[in-house]
């Protein structure tokens, strides 16, 4: 029976392992159910921060955030999930169409419309599918009741109501992510694009007739506005800034000098498991693994598939523990699939730097970094690659 063995990246924790565990474990399944899948979590080896803290300045201090995507609606997506009213606001900037008079306001339909919305079958199971169901209805009341929304309804005219409908889902969509995330839930539309805008596809259609892309008004100053926003400034405590960030650096630093620990676990489990072994590693457990068996001859593993990993880059650099530039991979390291995403700015290639020895394969997420760097697990080009390869 072959055994895949999951072996995580850097500053992740147990809980959003675990969840990322099932997703990859019911990939594989889907196609492949008498394999195997047995979890690598080596966090508890990772960094720690003491309890003390002694060498963070108690100062507020300034971190700035770039952001270089150029595509409008993944643009649009990096502004969403820092802010989901952000769309409305653009929205409330346009000029304010006179009163009508005679009948309704085109505000007071629109916003009737959301209010009484009832998910459809389909949508309702899209949500379910999207892990959204249950904090939906907390998502929209959010939406509706927030002062952007309340502006962009004064801005609707009769002849562009129908463009209202995607900016509304999209906000009420990146709502329930942002929800998600502050509850530290990890549903797949966290990583999943196409079902993210499936659920906004299916959620705008059942607010009314509406244009599904970036409306008219929007798309022109849409990236102008974007892109110098997206140099933010976050202003806050010091120290809990330092306790989000620091994880993953310093995974990376623990590694780069006390590693043997983490690839004596990793080599550990490989030799529990039931032979043919195959290691599906991301980022950081991607250089442990490698650096694993160019030392060790670790005959059970067949294939090595790292996902969005630094192996290529560090040796390029000559940093990579187990070899020197130059020096060429043991003939008896396994065969090497290496996935990456070019919007995944922590992914490298490998095919070139050493030899024709690993097969690159390129996915695209459509997720603007970092999330990039986490959303190959829902990502189907991945699995295809993947599940093609297993013995």
């Amino acid at each position: 029976m072959t055994t895949v063995i999951f072996v995580h990246g850097t500053g992740i924790r147990e809980r959003e392992y675990n969840e990322t565990f099932k997703i990859v474990e019911q990939k594989i399944h889907a196609q492949r159910p008498e394999i195997k899948v047995a979890p690598c979590l080596w966090g508890a080896l990772g960094a720690k921060f003491s309890e003390n803290r002694a060498s963070v300045p108690l100062e507020d201090a300034t971190l700035a955030l770039s952001q270089g995507e150029v595509d409008a609606e993944i643009v649009l997506w990096g502004q969403l999930y820092c802010d989901p009213l952000y769309e409305l606001r653009l929205l409330s900037l346009k000029p304010i169409e006179s009163e009508n008079a005679f009948g309704e306001e085109p505000g007071d339909i629109l916003e009737s419309r959301v209010a009484s919305l009832i998910p459809t079958s389909q949508l309702q199971a899209k949500l379910q599918e999207a892990g959204i169901a249950e904090i939906f209805e907390q998502a929209r009341e959010a939406v509706i009741h927030s002062e952007p929304y309340y502006q962009a309804l004064l801005t609707v005219s009769e002849t562009d109501l129908s463009e209202y409908y995607a900016p509304i889902a999209r906000a009420i969509a990146a709502q329930a992510i942002f929800i998600s995330e502050q509850q530290e839930k990890f549903p797949p539309i966290l990583t999943d694009a196409q079902l993210r805008d499936n659920v906004v596809e299916l959620l705008t259609l059942a607010l009314g007739e509406a244009e599904l892309g970036l409306g008219s008004w929007l798309l022109k100053p849409l990236v102008e506005l974007a892109l110098p926003m997206g140099t933010n400034y976050v202003r806050g405590n010091r120290l809990e800034l330092t306790d989000k960030i620091s994880p993953m650096p310093g995974d990376i630093l623990l590694y780069q000098t006390r590693g043997e620990k983490i690839r004596q676990f990793i080599q550990q489990q490989i030799e529990e498991a039931e032979p043919p072994v195959v290691l599906l590693a991301h980022s950081l457990g991607g250089i442990a693994c490698v650096d694993l068996l160019v030392q060790q001859q670790l005959s059970q593993v067949e294939l090595l598939v790292t996902v969005g990993s630094q192996a290529p880059f560090l040796y390029e650099i000559n940093a990579l523990y187990s070899l020197e530039y130059g020096q060429l991979l043991p003939e008896h390291f396994p065969e090497w699939l290496n996935i990456y995403d070019l919007r995944d700015f922590l992914s490298y290639v490998g095919n070139k730097i050493f030899c024709d020895r690993v097969q690159d394969v390129r996915v695209d997420s459509k997720q603007p970094f970092p999330r990039s760097h986490g959303a190959y697990w829902t990502n189907a080009k991945t699995w295809e690659a993947i599940i093609s390869r297993l013995p």
